[in-house]
This record gives structure tokens, C-alpha cells and sequence, in this order.
């Protein structure tokens, strides 16, 4: 009787746990009201942005500054339509975006196979990095002056400045997702025959993909930090005038309203490449791994 009782309980909790296992498998199918959505992901930045330049005007209302220190949420209105008409608003951007962005492949291209041997190769870990943890900690505006003296006033220096900025994080993140995979995977993956490029591919870079990710976000950070050191600093009729360069020629001219518009498209520009990149990469990544449920 004894033995019957345990077996049912047994059979009970087994039935348990497979409901429990279907119910965390189970995913969202059904899409998300517009309204819901809008209440939920649009309402809340429009409301910060919206107290932001309430407070501001207020600040402006209050002559807590001098209109040349603060400038009025209107005056740097005006500049973005000033540069709207005169087809100079979508220059600045791209200038900037497309240094940026084609900075930041090179970096990937660099950073990707120097993490997998820094990761895989103990010799090339113990010379390298350190190394990697020291330019990492390195504020990318070092870099500018030896650039211009190495490569001269050109988008080559542009460039390095990027690499020099986004390589150790885009490295030091694959590194550390490659320390965080469980051993046993690694096993798993060479006894089913995955070695080499395969157990690379197949196995090290899935396992470490939350790593690499981190990374790749953070080697963006510093690819754009780093590309607006440079144009604030190095500035040629040859380079053209990118988001930085505006800053800089808004402090030359003692225009805050022209300071503020750099200051917010630079912002925008980090904003937008956020949003439209690395957080669906990363819902993407969390989905696949069951730590998020479809909307």
C-alpha cells in the first residue's frame, strides 16, 4: 500500500512539473494592443522629454541665467529650422553617423577574432589583456592629438581615434562571455565533434553572445564618444563639418542655442542607433534563450 501511495505521489509530481515546464514554455502569441503599446514604450519618454522642456522654459521664465547661457527651448527651435532650410541638418548627421558607423564594422571586424584569441590562447591572454583592460580604461580623447600627428587632418585619424576607443570593448565583451559559458558545453560540443572553427561558431559564440553583446553596446558607446572628441578637436575644411565640429564652431561663436542643437542631435543620434539596433538584438537574444516572452 505504502509503495502504491509513493509511486502516485511520484507520478503527481512529475505531472506537476511538466505542467509547470509547458506553462514556462508557453509564449505570447497574440499581438499587443496599439494602444497598449503606446501607453506602455511611447508615453513615457514623451512625458520625460515634455517635463524636461517644461522645467526649461521655467528656467527661462525665471532668469535664473542670462539668454546667452540659456537660451530658450524656441531659440534652439529656430536653429534646427535654420538648418533645416538651408539643407545643412541631414549633413551634419550623416557626416558624423557614417564615420561612425563604418568605425564601428572596422572595430567589429578587429575586435571579434582578438577577443576569440585573447579567450582561447592562455599565452595571448596573459600578454594581451591586461593591455585591453588598460585602453579600455583610456579616455578616447588621448588618442586624438597623436592621431592628427601620426595621420595628419583626415578621416584616416578619424578612424584610428575610433578603433583605439572601440576595439578593447568590443574584445574584453567577447572575452567575458567566453569565460561565463559552463564548461560543460565546451565538452559537449567537442565530444559530438564540434572543434575549431565549428566549435567556435556552433558552440563558443552562441554560449557567449550575451558577453559579446554587452560588449558590441559598449564598443558603440565609445565609437561615438570617441568620433566626437575627434571632430571637437581636429577640424579641416577636408573633414566637413559632423556633429562635433558644430558643437565646436557653436562655442566659437558664443551661440548656446547652436551648442544645445549639437548637444541634442548628438544625443538623438545615441538614441536612435540604441533603439533601432541593440535593443532588438537584445530582445532577440533574451527571447531565444526564453527570458522574455513575445509581445
Amino acid at each position: 500500500m505504502a509503495s502504491t501511495e509513493t509511486t502516485g505521489k511520484e507520478a503527481s509530481d512529475l505531472a506537476g512539473l511538466e505542467a509547470g515546464l509547458d506553462a514556462l514554455d508557453a509564449v505570447q502569441t497574440s499581438r499587443t494592443p496599439l494602444r497598449e503599446t503606446l501607453v506602455r514604450k511611447v508615453l513615457p519618454p514623451v512625458t520625460a522629454v515634455a517635463l524636461v522642456l517644461v522645467v526649461w522654459q521655467v528656467l527661462v521664465w525665471a532668469e535664473v541665467a542670462p539668454a546667452y547661457k540659456l537660451p530658450a527651448p524656441t531659440a534652439v527651435w529656430d536653429e534646427v529650422r535654420a538648418a533645416w532650410l538651408q539643407g545643412t541638418l541631414l549633413d551634419y548627421i550623416w557626416t558624423s553617423v557614417s564615420r561612425g558607423l563604418l568605425g564601428f564594422l572596422l572595430a567589429l571586424a578587429i575586435g571579434t577574432p582578438l577577443g576569440l584569441l585573447v579567450a582561447r590562447v592562455k599565452f595571448v591572454r596573459a600578454a594581451i589583456g591586461p593591455i585591453l583592460s588598460g585602453l579600455q580604461s583610456l579616455p578616447s580623447v588621448a588618442w586624438v592629438p597623436p592621431a592628427v600627428l601620426w595621420l595628419g587632418l583626415n578621416n584616416s585619424m578619424m578612424y584610428a581615434v575610433i578603433l583605439l576607443g572601440a576595439v578593447p570593448s568590443i574584445a574584453n565583451g567577447l572575452v567575458s562571455g567566453i569565460d561565463q559559458i559552463p564548461p560543460l558545453f565546451l565538452r559537449a560540443g567537442r565530444t559530438l565533434g564540434a572543434t575549431g572553427l565549428r566549435g567556435t561558431w556552433h558552440i563558443v559564440m552562441p554560449g557567449a553572445l550575451p558577453g559579446y553583446l554587452a560588449g558590441l553596446k559598449q564598443g558603440w558607446a565609445f565609437s561615438w564618444r570617441s568620433l566626437m572628441a575627434a571632430e571637437i578637436i581636429a577640424s579641416s575644411p577636408d573633414l566637413g563639418v559632423g556633429l562635433g565640429q558644430l558643437l565646436e564652431n557653436g562655442r566659437n561663436n558664443a551661440s548656446m542655442s547652436q551648442v544645445f542643437l549639437a548637444i541634442f542631435l548628438i544625443l538623438l543620434v545615441g538614441i536612435a542607433i540604441d533603439l533601432l539596433l541593440f535593443s532588438p538584438l537584445e530582445r532577440r537574444v533574451l527571447r531565444s534563450r526564453g527570458l522574455l516572452a513575445r509581445s
